[in-house]
C-alpha cells in the first residue's frame, strides 16, 4: 500500500512487536498445513507410519562439528543445515574476526595518515569485574557493537575500547563472603596487604568471565587495547588527578554528612543506596539481627519543656520513623508562624536519658500540617536535620560508632545495637509516661545495594571534588550545542542535577581500590600538625614527593607522614576512563588520536554518576569534552512493565535467552540467592507464570535485533521473551530464504551489475534518491517530484546559478526523458544534452557499474527500489539514533519484500526457459541479498557472516569478511523507483482482494482459478499489465487477463478503486450450497463475538474500569469481525447468484 504522498507504508514498530509475537503460531501452522497436504496424498497405513517415525526421530538442532582450530576461518564449504540453528551458525566466528584484527583501528591503513572518511571511538560502560552479564548489559552491547559496526563498514577508523571496573565494594565484598565460607576468616585476620593480595588472585581467577560473554554477544571490541580500573597505567592516571586537582583546591577534606554502611564500615555513593518503599508496618531482615526489624511505623513520643508543669501545656509531642535518634536530639523545630507553639519561643525542653537542655527552634522548613507540627531534629543523623542544625548553629551529637553501636553517656543504652537500642527506648518512654502511640507510616528505607544493611546518616571526616564550577561548564556545554544529550528529554535532568548540585564525597573505607595519595603530616611528638588550626595533608604521586612538599609547608624536616588508609570511590577512576585507556598522563598516540571520543552510549540512569563525572573531568584535566555525543538509551523491564527484581523471579540472565533454559533451571537459580525462603517460593511462581515451558533458544542475534528493535528513545523496554522468539523465527525465516535463493545459483556463477533497460523511459511523478541528492545539494531540497522540477524549469534556465555547470550534468545523469506534459524539463534536457556528449541523457544507473544487456522485468526493479529504500531508512535510523526505524526497515525488506513477494514471484521464473529473465532475475537477487544482508550485519553478525561466506562469485580478492564490507550507502543504491512500487502495490491490493476471496470461498492453494482485471483507466491497465505474472503466482491463477471481463455469472467481482475491479471466476470450483452453510456458520460465530463485545462495551463503568489497551483490542475485534460479516455478505450472495 502506498499512502497520500505515494510512500510505500511499512508497518511499525508496534506492529512489527505483534507480527513477532505471531511468527511462533504461524510456524507450527504451516506445520500442521504441511502435515495435512502429505496426509491428503497418503494411504492411511503410510501416515501412521510417518506419524509414528516423527516420534520417534525428532529433528535436532544443526551443530558445527568440522575441525577448525581456534581463529582459523569456518568452513562453509559444506551444506547449508535444513533448519536454522543458532549454535552452527554462532560457532567459530567470532575466533576468527578477532585474530584477523578486524576490530582494531590499524586494520588494513597507516594511522598516522588521516582518514578522509573520518574516525569513530566510543569506550564500553566499565561492567563490574565481579559481575555476569545482565539484560541491562546485553542492551548496552547490542546498541553500541550495532553502532560501531556501522561506523567500521562506514570506512570510518573505528575503536571500541573495552575494560572493566574494579568496582571497589562489591569486590571486596564478595571475596570477603568466599574467605569466611572457605576458611572462617575474616579481612583483618589476614591484614590489609595479604587481603589485597588474595582480591587479586580471585580476580585473575574469575575477572575474565564478563569479558568471555561480551565475546558471546558478538561484540566488536578492539580486545589488545581492554583496559581495568587498576592496570598501572590507570592507576598513575588516578594519582595524577587526585594530586592535581587537590593542589589546584578542587579536592579539598571536611567533617559532612554521608550515607554510612555499618556493615562495611564505609561510606557509600548515593547509587549504592537502594530506596525501599514500604506501604506501612513491615519487617526487615538486617545483617546482625537474628530477629527481623521493624520499619513503616511512626512513633510519637513527648518531650517536657522545662518550666511547663504538668498539663498538656507543659509537653510537646514528636513523631519519629527512627526513635533511636532521639538520644541525639539537639532541638525541636516548630514553625515561626503556627500558633499552636509561640508561647514555647525561646523555651527549651529536657531530654529524658541524659544531662541535656533541648532548645525549641523556629524555622519555615517545618510542615505545620504533618504530625504535631513539632519535629525532633538530630543533627548529625539526619540529612534535613544536618543543615537545621547548621543554620541554628546546634551541637552535632554522633551516637552511632561505624558499626552501628550506641556511643556516649546514656546509661544502659550505651554498647547496644542500634535496633536493639529502638526497642529499649520504646519500653523506656513508655515507663516514664511519654508515649503517645504508634501509627502506620508509608516510608522509604535506605538500604545498602552491597550489604542489604540499613544506611546510617553520620559524620565522617572525607574528601570532597568541588563541584559547582565545573557543573556550569557542563550546563554550558549543552546549552551552547558543544555537548549533545540524545534524546533530548534528558537534558533537563542534565540540568536539574548540575544546578542542585553538592560536593562529591570521593573517599570510601575500603582496602580494595585506588588508595587516596594524601599524607597527613605529623610532628615529631606525635601531635597532628595544624596550619590556621586545620590538619595538614599533602598529595603526592609518591612518598618522596609527599615529604618534600610536607617540608615546604613546615620549613623544616622534623616530621613523619601517614597515607590516608582511604581509598577513592570507583566512579572517580570511571570518571577519567576515556582518557586514562588512552594513555593520560603520558602523552601517546592513542591519546592525540582517539581523544575526544566520539560517543558515549549508556543507561539514562547513570546520567549524573558516570557522564557527568567524565565531563568535568574531561574539561577541567585536558580542557576538553571526553565525547561529543550521549546516548542515553531506556531501562529493561519485563513484559508486564515491572523493574526486573529476584523477589519476583523476573530477572532475565541474557545467556539464557541465547542457549535456553528449562523452568526446572530457572528455579535452580533462585536457590543460591540471598533471598527469604517466603520470597524465593514467590520468585518460582512468578517464573512459572512467565516462562511455563522456560525460555527457548533464541540465539545472540535474535536477542540483539529484538534489543535493538524496542529501543524507541525515552521509553522503558518491556521485555517479552515472546518477541524474542519470534525474532529468531525470523531468523529461520531468513535462513530459508537464503537457502531457496543460493540453491539457484549455478557453481561458476559470477554476479553482473544490472542496469535499467525499461520499456517506458519517462519520467514519472517521482524522483530517484539520487536526483533528490543532487537537488538537495543545490540548495532544492523542497523539490520533490518531476512537476514541481517542471516548474522550476519554467522560470530557470539552469539548475544553480546563470549558466551551464556541473550540477546540470550530474542532474541530467540521473533522469530519464521525461513525458511530453513536462514542457520545461524537456526544453531543459535537450539544452543541457547541447553541452557535450557527458551530459547526454542516460537512463538511471542500478549499480555502480553500468553492464547492460540484462533487461528487468518490473517486479525485478520493484525489488531494487525497495533494497533502496531500505538502505535510506537505515543509514537515516543509524545517524539519528532511531533503532527501530532500522531494523523495521531490515525486517520489512527481509520479510515482506523478499520472502513474500519477490522469491514468490522468481520461482515461476527460475522453472521457465526464458534464459533472458533468469539471468536478470539472479542477478537481482544477488545483488538483493548482497546489500540486504549488510544491512543487517550490525544487527545480526553472525548469521549474515555465516550467508555472506556462502554468496557465490566470492574468490581470494573478494572481502574477507562482511564486518569490514562497506555498508551500502544512497549514492551506490539510487535504484529507488516510486513508480514502480506504486505499481506493484497497487498489484498487491488485487492480491489481497483476490486471496482474501479465494479464503471465504474456502479455495485450496492446488485449485487454480481465473482472473479478470477490468481497469476503466487506460494509463493503470498499461501500467499493471507487466505485473499479471504477479497476481497469477501470488493468487494461484491459472489465467490472469487484462481484456473485457466474461459476465457476472459464475464470477465474483471484488472492488479494488474506482478504476478496477477484478473477476475471480467460481463457476465449477466450488459446491455453492454446502459453502453457504459454512459461511451461515461462520457468520453466526462472528455475530456472537459482536453481541458480546457491543454488550461489554455499552456498561455505563467500562471506560473508567477496562484498561485502555484493553479497551483499544476490544475496538480491534469489533471492527474486525464486523468487516468479516460484510464480506462474508457479498460472498453469500455470490454464492447464490452461481
Amino acid at each position: 500500500m502506498a499512502d497520500a504522498e505515494g510512500e510505500p507504508v511499512v508497518k511499525t514498530a508496534k506492529q512489527l512487536e505483534k507480527e513477532a509475537k505471531k511468527l511462533a503460531k504461524l510456524e507450527k501452522f504451516k506445520g500442521k498445513q504441511d502435515k495435512k497436504s502429505v496426509q491428503t496424498t497418503q494411504p492411511t497405513k503410510e501416515k501412521a507410519e510417518k506419524k509414528e517415525k516423527v516420534k520417534k526421530a525428532p529433528t535436532e538442532a544443526a551443530v558445527y562439528d568440522i575441525p577448525t582450530e581456534e581463529g582459523d576461518k569456518k568452513d562453509t564449504s559444506n551444506a547449508m543445515p535444513s533448519t536454522y540453528s543458532p549454535q552452527y551458525v554462532e560457532a567459530a566466528w567470532y575466533a576468527w574476526w578477532e585474530k584477523q584484527g578486524f576490530f582494531r583501528p590499524e586494520y588494513g591503513r597507516d594511522l598516522s595518515i588521516e582518514n578522509q572518511k573520518g574516525k569513530f571511538v566510543m569506550v564500553i560502560p566499565p561492567p563490574n569485574v565481579t559481575g555476569s552479564l545482565h539484560l541491562g548489559h546485553a542492551l548496552t552491547n547490542a546498541v553500541e557493537d550495532a553502532i560501531t559496526r556501522w561506523h567500521r563498514m562506514k570506512g570510518k577508523t573505528t575503536l571500541w575500547v573495552p575494560g572493566c571496573d574494579h568496582a571497589g565494594i562489591a569486590t571486596q565484598v564478595v571475596v570477603e563472603k568466599k574467605l569466611w565460607r572457605e576458611s572462617k576468616i575474616t579481612r583483618y585476620d589476614l591484614g590489609r596487604e595479604n587481603f589485597v593480595d588474595k582480591v587479586w588472585e580471585w580476580k585473575n581467577e574469575k575477572g575474565d568471565r564478563i569479558y568471555h560473554q561480551l565475546k558471546k554477544l558478538g561484540s566488536s571490541y578492539d580486545w589488545t587495547r581492554a583496559r581495568f580500573t587498576m592496570d598501572p597505567d590507570l592507576c598513575k592516571a588516578v594519582v595524577e588527578a587526585f594530586v592535581r586537582l587537590h593542589d589546584e583546591g578542587d579536592i579539598y577534606r571536611s567533617s559532612r554528612l554521608v550515607n554510612w554502611s555499618c556493615t562495611l564500615k564505609s561510606a557509600i555513593s548515593d547509587i549504592e543506596v537502594d530506596k525501599v518503599e514500604l506501604p506501612g508496618r513491615t519487617l526487615l531482615s538486617i545483617p546482625g539481627y537474628e530477629e527481623k526489624v521493624e520499619f513503616g511505623v511512626l512513633v510519637n513520643f513527648a518531650y517536657k519543656v522545662i518550666g511547663g508543669g504538668d498539663g498538656p501545656g507543659g509537653e510537646v509531642v514528636v513523631a519519629t520513623t527512627r526513635v533511636e535518634t532521639m538520644l541525639g536530639d539537639t532541638a525541636v523545630a516548630v514553625h515561626p508562624e503556627d500558633p499552636r507553639y509561640k508561647h514555647l519561643h525561646g523555651k527549651f525542653i529536657q531530654h529524658p536519658f541524659c544531662d541535656r537542655k533541648i532548645p525549641i527552634v523556629c524555622d519555615d522548613f517545618v510542615d505545620r500540617e504533618f504530625g504535631s507540627g513539632a519535629v525532633k531534629i538530630t543533627p548529625a543523623h539526619d540529612p534535613n536535620d544536618y543543615e537545621v542544625g547548621k543554620r541554628h548553629n546546634l551541637p552535632f551529637i554522633t551516637i552511632f560508632s561505624d558499626d552501628g553501636i550506641i556511643i556516649g553517656d546514656y546509661g544502659n543504652f550505651t554498647g547496644m545495637k542500634r535496633f536493639h537500642c529502638r526497642k529499649a527506648i520504646l519500653e523506656a518512654l513508655e515507663a516514664k509516661g511519654l508515649y503517645r502511640g504508634t501509627v502506620d507510616n508509608a516510608m522509604v528505607v535506605p538500604m545498602c545495594s552491597r550489604s542489604k544493611d540499613v544506611v546510617e546518616p553520620l559524620i565522617k571526616p572525607q574528601w570532597y571534588v568541588k563541584c559547582n564550577l565545573m557543573a556550569q561548564k557542563a550546563i554550558d556545554s549543552v546549552k551552547n550545542g558543544d555537548l549533545k544529550i540524545i534524546p533530548e528529554i534528558h537534558i533537563k535532568t542534565w540540568n536539574h542535577w548540575m544546578e542542585g548540585i553538592r560536593d562529591w564525597c570521593i573517599s570510601r573505607q575500603l582496602w580494595w581500590g585506588h588508595r587516596i595519595p594524601a599524607y597527613q603530616v605529623f610532628l615529631s611528638d606525635g601531635s597532628k600538625a595544624l596550619d590556621n588550626g586545620n590538619e595538614i595533608w599533602v598529595s603526592a604521586r609518591s612518598d618522596a614527593e609527599a615529604f618534600e612538599k610536607a617540608a615546604a609547608k613546615l620549613g623544616h624536616k622534623n616530621f613523619k607522614l601517614e597515607q590516608d588508609p582511604d581509598v577513592l570511590d570507583t566512579w572517580f577512576s570511571s570518571g577519567l576512563f576515556p582518557f586514562s585507556v588512552m594513555g593520560w598522563p603520558n602523552k601517546t598516540q592513542d591519546l592525540e588520536l582517539f581523544y575526544p571520543n566520539s560517543l558515549l552510549e549508556t543507561g539514562h540512569d547513570i546520567i549524573f554518576f558516570w557522564v557527568a563525572r567524565m565531563v568535568f573531568f574531561g574539561q577541567r584535566l585536558l580542557g576538553k569534552l571526553p565525547f561529543k555525543e550521549v546516548f542515553l538509551h531506556s531501562m529493561v523491564r519485563d513484559a508486564h512493565g515491572r523493574k526486573m527484581s529476584k523477589s519476583l523471579g523476573n530477572v532475565i540472565d541474557p545467556m539464557d535467552v541465547i542457549t535456553g533454559i528449562s523452568l526446572e533451571d530457572l528455579h535452580k537459580t533462585l536457590e543460591g540467592s540471598n533471598l527469604d525462603p517466603k520470597e524465593v517460593e514467590k520468585a518460582k511462581a512468578g517464573q512459572k507464570q512467565d516462562y511455563p515451558n522456560g525460555i527457548p533458544e533464541c540465539g545472540v542475534d535474535a536477542l540483539r535485533f529484538a534489543l535493538c528493535a524496542y529501543l524507541g528513545q525515552g521509553r522503558d523496554i518491556n521485555l517479552d521473551i515472546l518477541r524474542v522468539q519470534g525474532y529468531r523465527f525470523f531468523c529461520n525465516k531468513l535462513w530459508n530464504a537464503a537457502k531457496f535463493s543460493l540453491s539457484h545459483f549455478s557453481a561458476d556463477f559470477q554476479p553482473t551489475a544490472v542496469s535499467f533497460v525499461s520499456d517506458n523511459s519517462s519520467c514519472g511523478g517521482g524522483l530517484s534518491a539520487q536526483t533528490l541528492n543532487i537537488l538537495s545539494k543545490c540548495g532544492l531540497a523542497q523539490i520533490k517530484s518531476t512537476s514541481q522540477l517542471d516548474n522550476y524549469f519554467a522560470d530557470h534556465s539552469y539548475i544553480k546559478g546563470f549558466a551551464h555547470s556541473s550540477f546540470d550534468s550530474q542532474l541530467l545523469s540521473t533522469l530519464p526523458s521525461a513525458s511530453s506534459e513536462y514542457v520545461n524539463l524537456n526544453r531543459w534536457i535537450r539544452h543541457a544534452s547541447s553541452f557535450g556528449k557527458d551530459a547526454q541523457t542516460k537512463p538511471a544507473n542500478l549499480s555502480a557499474k553500468d553492464v547492460s544487456g540484462l533487461k528487468l522485468a518490473s517486479i525485478d526493479k520493484w525489488m531494487l527500489s525497495r533494497v533502496a529504500y531500505a538502505v535510506e531508512t537505515c543509514n537515516k535510523g543509524f545517524e539519528n539514533y532511531d533503532f527501530p526505524a532500522a531494523t523495521t526497515a531490515c525486517y520489512n525488506l527481509w520479510l515482506y519484500d523478499l520472502c513474500d513477494v519477490y522469491l514468490e514471484c522468481l520461482k515461476p521464473v527460475f522453472s521457465s526457459g526464458d534464459e533472458q529473465a533468469k539471468t536478470a532475475a539472479l542477478n537481482v537477487l544477488h545483488t538483493t541479498l548482497d546489500v540486504s544482508l549488510r544491512l543487517l550485519s550490525p544487527f545480526m553478525p553472525f548469521l549474515t557472516e555465516e550467508l555472506y561466506q556462502r554468496l557465490p562469485g566470492r574468490n581470494e580478492s573478494s572481502t574477507p569478511s562482511i564486518c569490514i564490507a562497506s555498508y551500502p550507502e544512497v549514492e551506490s543504491c539510487s535504484w529507488r523507483d516510486v513508480n514502480v512500487e506504486n505499481d506493484v502495490d497497487f498489484t498487491q491490493k488485487i492480491v489481497k482482494e483476490i486471496r482474501s476471496a479465494r479464503s471465504n470461498y474456502n479455495l485450496l492453494n492446488n485449485v487454480k482459478t481465473e482472473v479478470f482485471v477490468k481497469c476503466s483507466d487506460a494509463k493503470l491497465k498499461r501500467q499493471l499489465q507487466p505485473l499479471s505474472s504477479v497476481i497469477s503466482t501470488l493468487c494461484y491463477c491459472s489465467k490472469v487477463e487484462f481484456e473485457e471481463a466474461p459476465s457476472a455469472t459464475g464470477c465474483a467481482i471484488l472492488t479494488v478503486s474506482d478504476k478496477c475491479e477484478v473477476h475471480l471466476v467460481l463457476q465449477g470450483l466450488i459446491d455453492p450450497a454446502k459453502e453457504l452453510v459454512k459461511i451461515a456458520k461462520k457468520r453466526d460465530l462472528l455475530q456472537s463475538t459482536v453481541t458480546k463485545l457491543v454488550k461489554d462495551m455499552a456498561k455505563p463503568d467500562y471506560e473508567s474500569k477496562v484498561p485502555a489497551d484493553v479497551q483499544l483490542a476490544n475496538k480491534e475485534k469489533l471492527e474486525s469481525a464486523i468487516g468479516e460479516m460484510e464480506k462474508l455478505s457479498l460472498a453469500e450472495k455470490t454464492l447464490q447468484a452461481l
